[in-house]
């Protein structure tokens, strides 16, 4: 990795209005592309035979989402997307690596270098630190606050893909409120949350006597939010067999309800959300390529917490005034958090993210003896708490600290995925190639799950292969 920032990495002043990353490029020197020439023009670009990626290949040995390269501060970053014949950089397979000036990779039967162009490719910066409810003071937060104000105004469907806990929804709402649709509805539908046999009847409605059990007519999500915003939540959750549908609604603008011979026209602005990896699905042929290419038309990533300690001030505080306001302690008490333990909270990976810290927040002002909270009062529950696989009673404990059962529910997985992954990596010496096999994932997805859980440095080498 080249250690001078400023021949790969963004030059940021954080007041600036720019963010500035030197211009590079790809160039495919063997392969069926041979002589192609791809200017790295953002901060994250993709290659494979899907026509979802920036580089498209027609190699038959490259994935359908192959391979993808980051722009970070510190340089250019190579990350292999769970391919199935590898990333290859200078003859060494990777997980990930750093690039530099005339370094040559090798993905199926394509070999393409990767050099560094003249001038400087900007990125424009939020001036705001807040946007309505998200709140971030760092680069990634306010280059997201940039794309936010510009698209917000137009009716362009959004795709937000983000860990859970990171502030998906809260990105919709403050789309629907920045928007001119703002007075008209937003309406929220969870996708996992759905009974399959139902999901057709709740996103598109349907006619009296259409299934056992409808007695009325009813209007769908999309009816409803007419004039509106539409937020479909977890959107990698729907099922394939009604994609096609999906599609065709946004292509047309028009729903039939279940039962129904009528086409009835709505006029929704849609954004979607999911944590999952939909290139991956796409890969694995669970989401469909149309409707991918249809939901994301602008492309939004939520960065989880740990990638952005700096915030973690700002956000501790804001919960820290919500929470004294809503637990009536009065005007007079003004919480503070000592810097020892802000410290710590910055330096705490949170799996749970932005959610996990407002609820170690609330539970610490709910339960603290005086108004300077230290680090026994801000432990995060995961940290805190028994294991939560439910022998310890922990449904009473989620249900007398008034947890709604869908943060309970992830917190309970996000408990079982950190034990289950640090069970894995122990028996297999941390060796990602064996613990991939043995767990039935990607070693792409376990590497980024170990990574969310603080279970495995991103600075370690690529993987042993047996």
């Amino acid at each position: 990795m080249n250690e001078d920032p400023g021949l790969t990495a963004a030059l940021v002043d954080f007041k600036a209005t720019k963010r500035k990353l030197r211009k590079s490029r790809l160039v495919v020197e063997d392969g069926p592309q041979k002589g192609t020439r791809l200017d790295i023009a953002s901060e994250r670009m993709t290659i494979g035979r899907s026509g979802i990626c920036d580089l498209q290949l027609t190699d038959d040995g490259v994935s359908g989402t192959h391979c993808e390269i980051v722009a970070k501060e510190t340089g250019f970053l190579l990350q292999d997307l769970g391919s199935k014949n590898g990333t290859w950089v200078a003859g060494v397979r990777v997980e990930e690596a750093w690039l530099e000036p005339g370094m040559p990779l090798r993905i199926g039967n394509t070999v393409i270098r990767f050099e560094h162009a003249s001038g400087t490719i900007e990125i424009d910066l939020s001036r705001r630190e807040k946007f309505y409810d998200l709140v971030g003071h760092g680069v990634r937060m306010r280059e997201i606050f940039a794309v936010l104000e510009k698209v917000a105004a137009s009716d362009l469907t959004v795709l937000v893909r983000g860990e859970t806990g990171t502030g998906k929804e809260l990105v919709a709402r403050a789309i629907h409120r920045a928007s001119k649709r703002a007075q008209r509805p937003l309406v929220v539908q969870d996708c996992s949350a759905i009974p399959a046999n139902l999901i057709e009847s709740i996103l598109f409605g349907h006619e009296r006597g259409s299934f056992t059990g409808a007695a009325d007519r009813k209007q769908g999500c999309f009816e409803v939010a007419d004039g509106g915003t539409l937020f479909l939540d977890e959107i990698g959750e729907l099922d394939i067999s009604l994609q096609p549908k999906l599609l065709r609604v946004l292509e047309t603008r028009e729903v039939q309800r279940v039962g129904g011979t009528r086409m009835i026209p709505v006029d929704v602005r849609v954004v979607a959300a999911t944590n999952r990896d939909l290139r991956q699905m796409v890969n694995d042929g669970t989401f469909r390529e149309d409707l991918y290419y249809r939901l994301s038309v602008v492309h939004v990533d939520l960065p989880p917490l740990r990638e952005r300690p700096d915030d973690v001030p700002a956000l501790a505080h804001q919960f820290l005034e919500e929470s004294a306001k809503r637990g009536n302690h009065g005007a007079d008490r003004h919480f503070t958090i000592t810097r020892d333990a802000m410290t710590k909270l910055q330096a705490y990976p949170w799996p749970g993210n932005v959610r996990e810290l407002k609820n170690t927040i609330e539970r610490a002002v709910s339960l603290a003896d005086g108004t300077e909270l230290g680090m026994h009062d801000l432990m995060p529950a995961s940290q805190k708490t028994p294991p939560v696989i439910f022998p310890g009673g922990t449904a009473e404990h989620f249900v007398d600290n008034e947890i709604p059962f869908k943060d309970a529910k992830q917190k309970v997985v996000d408990a079982f995925e950190a034990q289950y992954l640090k069970a894995v990596l122990d028996k297999h010496g941390d060796n990602i190639s064996r613990s991939a096999r043995a767990a039935g994932l990607t070693r792409y997805h376990l590497r980024e799950l170990a990574k969310r859980y603080g279970l495995r440095g991103e600075t370690q080498g690529p993987d042993d292969e047996d």
